[in-house]
C-alpha cells in the first residue's frame, strides 16, 4: 500500500504562487506514475499535471507555462510549483499514484477519470485565489 499527504495549500492574491507538497509512504515501485489533480466545489475533478519515474512531464493546458510537476526520489515526496495563481485555480488539490510503465496522457485522464489510473490518493490541500 502507499499513502500520500498532502501539504503547502492556502490564501494567495492572483499573481501569487504557491508550492504544494505530496509526501508517499508505504510501497516503493521503480516504476510509478505520479500525479496533481483538483476540483473545484460543483465541478468534476481534473488532470493538473503527471510525472513518471523518469521524470517524464504532462500538464493541462489551463496550467502549462505557470505549473511545474517535480519530485525529490530521496525525499520521496513530490511537489507542484503554482506560479501566477488565477482565481479560477481555487480548488482542492490532490496527489495520486500507481504502479504504472508511463503516465496515461492529460486526454485520457480527462476521458476516463484519475481514479481509472490511479489507485492511491491523499486527501487534498485547499488552494483559494483571490482577485
Amino acid at each position: 500500500q502507499v499513502q500520500l499527504v498532502e501539504s503547502g495549500g492556502g490564501s494567495v492574491q492572483s499573481g501569487g504562487s504557491l508550492r504544494l507538497s505530496c509526501a508517499a509512504s508505504g510501497d516503493t515501485y521503480s516504476a510509478y506514475c505520479m500525479g496533481w489533480f483538483r476540483q473545484a466545489p460543483e465541478k468534476e475533478r481534473e488532470g493538473v499535471a503527471t510525472i513518471n519515474s523518469d521524470g517524464f512531464t504532462n500538464y493541462a493546458d489551463s496550467v502549462k507555462g505557470r505549473f511545474t510537476i517535480s519530485q525529490d526520489n530521496a525525499k520521496r515526496t513530490l511537489y507542484l510549483q503554482m506560479n501566477s495563481l488565477k482565481p479560477e485555480d481555487t480548488a482542492m488539490y490532490y496527489c495520486a499514484a500507481d504502479r504504472l510503465w508511463g503516465c496515461p496522457s492529460m486526454t485520457a485522464v480527462q476521458a476516463r477519470g484519475g481514479s481509472a489510473f490511479f489507485r492511491y490518493w491523499g486527501r487534498g490541500t485547499q488552494v483559494t485565489v483571490s482577485s
